[in-house]
């Protein structure tokens, strides 16, 4: 359950400075992906989940 509250703190972290550092860009960024087609989005989406589930394998295999 701690690893569950350490990833969300992690992501809440990122989030957020993302927000403070560059809102514009943010805001630039949500126009794009709105700009796309669902279906886009969607493989955009599958990728992250992908990518997100390999980081855990790999930070997993590193003992973390």
């Amino acid at each position: 359950m701690a690893t569950i509250f350490l990833a969300l703190g992690l992501v809440l972290i990122v989030e957020g400075l993302v927000w403070v550092l560059a809102p514009s860009l943010v805001e630039r960024l949500l126009e794009t992906l709105r700009d796309l087609p669902e279906p886009a989005r969607r493989q955009f989406g599958a990728l992250a989940l992908v990518l997100g589930l390999i980081l855990l394998w790999v930070a997993h295999a590193l003992g973390a």
